[in-house]
């Protein structure tokens, strides 16, 4: 087969000025910085600098969020499950389903060779479980195939958590009020968060700073809508490991921490091995179909190539339940280097 070489440039990135990148890759990293911090970094008043957000969450239609630690709120049993149905789904019919259960955090309609992604999370295995089996046949009498992953972790980005989930989790009410305050918007001031849990401002800030050192979250970030004409590439990957798989696997992890500099969005927006059904899931943002196919699915079949790599794909087509995690993150940050890098040359 012959050798693919990467093209990380995307048109849709350039399509934006630099200062639009660099503000969106700032609230991606941290969504609470101030706004005299922002003016700093791109070298404009403050003035400019609020009027120019204003425009950004109007055109990308931001939402402020936080990225969770999951294994520090003791979630169990994280799930990626792709559907294929024999017609065309009722998605409303779908969305209602989902909605009965604080289980399922986000799911979008695909096209491709499966309907349906689902991201499902839980706090006991066994009601997890119990929730599995009850979608598997309440999907199965709409027609559709459910094949379901455990994460074993996430190697690059996040899927935003429900507030219905947080209720859940087993902390402190002071904890559990402030972040579904900071999961619905993040840029939620001391003052305005004072007035919605009735506690004095120094209250609150005291235990703001106190919830930053529980481990909860991992950043406050941002998500987007898809902007106009940018193919979000999906792909489930099951393998027959050999003796190299290690080796081909690096190679793997280091063309996906390429990226376009300041880019508007991170070129992959997730990636992370499975167990199961399938054993790698992706999902990546790309100029057009054709370059979607190639510089994800394609390639990564070249390089997983001796382990006999069955992959199957689609694109996202809307979301209907929960957010798209489309944001711009520095993703050779984001990879543990010291611990995923192997020698290539032995």
């Amino acid at each position: 087969m012959k050798e693919i070489e990467l093209d990380l440039r995307s048109e849709f990135n350039e399509r934006y000025n630099l200062v639009t990148r660099k503000m969106v890759r700032l609230l991606s990293e941290n969504s609470r910085a101030s706004i005299s911090e922002i003016s700093k970094a791109v070298s404009m008043s403050r003035k400019t600098v609020v009027d120019r957000i204003r425009k950004m969450e109007e055109e990308f239609r931001i939402s402020y969020t936080v990225e969770f630690n999951e294994s520090a709120l003791g979630l169990v049993s994280p799930h990626l499950i792709c559907v294929k149905f024999d017609s065309k789904p009722d998605y409303a019919k779908v969305t209602k389903l989902l909605g009965q259960s604080y289980i399922p955090q986000f799911a979008v309609a695909t096209k491709g060779q499966y309907d349906l992604i689902i991201y499902a999370v839980g706090t006991f295995g066994r009601e997890y479980a119990r929730w599995d089996k009850n979608m598997q046949i309440l999907i199965g009498e709409l027609g559709g195939e459910w094949r379901s992953s455990e994460v074993v972790h996430r190697q690059l980005g996040f899927l935003p958590l429900r507030n219905e989930l947080l209720d859940r989790v087993e902390m402190p009410q002071k904890y559990r009020d402030m972040l579904k305050i900071l999961n619905s918007n993040s840029r939620t001031s001391f003052q305005e968060m004072s007035k919605t849990l009735g506690m004095h401002f120094n209250t609150v800030a005291y235990n703001f700073n106190k919830l930053l050192k529980t481990n909860y979250l991992k950043r406050f970030t941002i998500t987007m809508d898809k902007p106009k004409d940018v193919t979000l590439m999906t792909f489930f990957s099951k393998y027959r490991p050999t003796e190299n798989y290690e080796k081909d696997s690096a190679k793997s992890r280091r063309a996906l921490q390429g990226d376009d500099e300041n880019s508007l969005i991170s070129r992959f927006l997730m990636t992370a091995p499975l167990i199961g059904t399938y054993d790698f899931f992706t999902m990546g943002a790309y100029d057009n179909p054709e370059a979607a196919y190639k510089h994800d699915v394609l390639f990564h079949k070249q390089v997983m190539e001796e382990e006999h790599p069955r992959i199957i794909y689609a694109t996202i087509d809307s979301v209907i339940f929960g957010r798209l995690p489309i944001r711009s993150v520095d993703t050779k940050k984001e990879y543990n280097l010291m611990k995923w890098d192997v020698d290539l040359e032995k």
